[in-house]
């Protein structure tokens, strides 16, 4: 089957290797014997979903998510009913802070997000840089990543992590992290956050495939390396969250 990955943005929105969610979604759908064109669309361009398999934001500076929410604005109402109709997308890092209400930055000015969801983002003085090891509903596996951000998330009501034992959540030390709603997923941890997450990233293709109308295997095969750099990564954040 031939599939479509549309990638927001990604001169402007790619700190921390955020490009490689893409790119390992994209071998993993590969792999299964599928078609898959990934579909740069920069700020000066027309957001236009129509035949879009999976929808992708990555990170960047408080900078430029500014000025990708301000190119966003446009296409809101767009990116609400896309994800009400279950199109699969992934907002990584700070573009996390785009699907909510409100983004309210240090200086206190108020931006107004995509609505997507009804969550409120405020930029602090104080940076949280840290590693994060945490619980996922969807699967048995742990989650582990890395993250760097000053925003405190409030009013989040389905998070993508439940609890951490390591690392800041949406809104304090160990708390819930990120956002997840049908098929839209979205994190602050950076790493990125499916290379690092073997569970995770097949979790998202199964949503792609199923989206798109294709079989979904019962087993979806991803690289062994990713395999063994999770093992690696979550026995020493396991050790370290125990200690």
């Amino acid at each position: 089957m031939e599939l479509t990955l549309i990638h927001l943005y990604p001169d402007l929105m790619n700190l921390y290797g955020s490009y490689a969610n893409l790119s390992v979604l994209r071998r993993t759908l590969e792999g299964l014997g599928h078609s898959v064109t990934v579909q740069p669309v920069l700020p000066s361009e027309s957001v236009a979903l129509d035949g879009c398999h999976f929808l992708y934001l990555g990170a960047g500076t408080e900078r430029a998510q500014k000025a990708a929410l301000e190119a966003l604005t446009p296409y809101a109402a767009v990116l609400r009913s896309a994800a009400e109709a279950g199109l699969p997308m992934l907002f990584a890092g700070s573009a996390m802070e785009l699907l909510g209400r409100r983004i309210t930055d240090q200086r206190g000015k108020d931006w107004e997000a995509l609505g997507l969801a009804n969550f409120l983002s405020r930029e602090t003085e104080k940076r949280f840089v840290e590693d994060v090891y945490g619980v996922c509903p969807l699967f048995p596996e742990p989650i582990v990543g890395f993250q760097n951000k000053s925003a405190v998330i409030t009013g989040i009501e389905t998070p993508l992590l439940s609890s951490l034992a390591m690392g800041y959540g949406n809104d304090g030390e160990k708390r819930p992290e990120g956002y997840q709603k049908g098929n839209v997923f979205a994190s602050a941890l950076t790493g990125p956050i499916l290379v690092k997450n073997p569970a995770l990233l097949r979790e998202v293709a199964r949503r792609v495939l199923a989206h798109a109308g294709a079989e979904v295997p019962g087993t979806i095969p991803v690289d062994e390396e990713l395999e063994k750099g999770y093992a690696v990564t979550a026995q020493q954040l396991k050790k370290r969250a125990e200690a």
